[in-house]
């Protein structure tokens, strides 16, 4: 029985849920930065297509639709059909495909059925609407089977007839009996799928120690591993209450500015090596990455008399060493500066003290006010 022959038998009028798109507010949405161009329709033989939390896929325009990003439409699913959201056309669908690496058959894709109707859509919000309460009752039976795992989220499919559980557990979990509980409870096809930290606390949301809303949950969607070698890179304080989000893992942005900090650090000499001096030894203590300077210390252990020196001084004390040669001092006439002040634009009106007005206040006071010969006329 097709969803013609629904509306037919009813024939009542069917309400349709609210389904306007807006643009950026989906962390899934692509840019489609080739818009407004004209495209070769040999590129609409797939689209791209969203579903709920990080679930994408791409499908078969077997019949040819004229589809634009933004459009709900029936796609095949296994069983049944499911109801997602087109997130790109054209061209680009071939350049995402390439950089995650999915180059399967054409052939072998799932296929679009048709633009969703409103029984389709009728149908959609209904399962959306049982999914919280799913999620509730699932953690219940979850506890009342002693299995160690928290079902973070359910996703029911667009005709009702499956829903995918995504569940954290740190260790293996045998939940056959569960998902046979499940089956019973609600009458559905039943899809375990294991997430992790990262997942959850961007499906959660938060505001971040940046002060900004998390990461994960406004356009983070690949997540990679962090290790503290990230860290170590960056100078960073070792200390895993700063270095670890809200998820408990490390934070991803410690990977966003990695590469940078890589790039300035290829020639910079090994951290390992103390200087010789002819008045003793010193120790290295922190760096500066992208002002090339490196802080020394006298004592090994603690942080004492720090001298920053610049990475070519360095260099130069390491190679006289390697001769047997002991300086005199760190730093000499041509490299002593002053490493207070930043090299970058952004940290050298970075002070307080900008707000401010470069005029004293006595100056201030001490000017002559221009007269307003249009308000004495007034007071007279």
């Amino acid at each position: 029985m097709t969803n013609e022959d629904i509306q037919g038998q009813q024939g009542e009028e069917l309400h349709v849920p609210e389904t306007k798109y807006n643009p950026g507010e989906n962390k899934l949405d692509e840019f489609n930065w080739l818009d407004g161009i004209p495209q070769d329709s040999r590129f609409d033989d797939v689209i791209e297509v969203r579903f709920k939390n990080t679930r994408k896929g791409f499908y078969r325009n077997i019949n040819k639709l004229k589809l634009e990003i933004g459009d709900i439409v029936a796609v095949e699913a296994s069983p049944g059909h499911d109801i997602g959201r087109v997130s790109m056309t054209g061209f680009i669908v071939n350049e995402l495909m390439k950089r995650m690496k999915v180059m399967p058959v054409i052939d072998e894709l799932k296929k679009v059925y048709r633009k969703a109707k409103p029984v389709d859509l009728q149908k959609w919000e209904e399962s959306k609407k049982l999914e919280e309460t799913t999620m509730l009752r699932s953690r219940q039976i979850s506890e009342e089977l002693g299995l160690s795992m928290k079902i973070g989220d359910v996703e029911y499919q667009g005709d009702k007839t499956k829903a995918i559980f995504y569940y954290l557990a740190d260790e293996r979990v045998d939940f056959r009996k569960l998902i046979k509980v499940l089956a019973d409870e609600f009458r559905i096809r039943i899809e375990m799928r294991q997430i992790g930290a990262r997942q959850e606390a961007g499906r959660i949301g938060g505001i971040g120690t940046c002060g900004r809303e998390l990461c994960c949950s406004t356009y983070v969607t690949n997540f990679m591993s962090v290790t503290t070698t990230h860290a170590r890179y960056q100078d960073l304080s070792l200390n895993p209450q700063k270095l670890a989000g809200q998820c408990g893992k490390l934070k991803c942005c410690l990977c966003f500015e990695l590469d940078g900090y890589i790039d300035a650090q290829k020639d910079f000499p090994s951290k390992e090596i103390p200087l010789e001096l002819m008045s003793g030894s010193a120790y290295f203590n922190k760096m500066e990455v992208h002002k090339g300077v490196y802080w020394y210390s006298t004592d090994p252990r603690m942080a004492v008399n720090l001298t920053a020196v610049p990475v070519a001084r360095v260099q130069e004390i390491i190679m006289l060493n390697r001769k047997g040669i002991k300086p005199d001092k760190l730093l000499t006439a041509d490299t002593s500066q002053d490493f207070n002040s930043g090299s970058d634009l952004l940290l050298q009106n970075s002070g307080l003290e900008r707000f401010e007005s470069r005029t004293s206040p006595k100056e201030r006071q001490g000017r002559r006010r221009r007269p307003n010969r249009k308000r004495d006329n007034e007071k007279k």
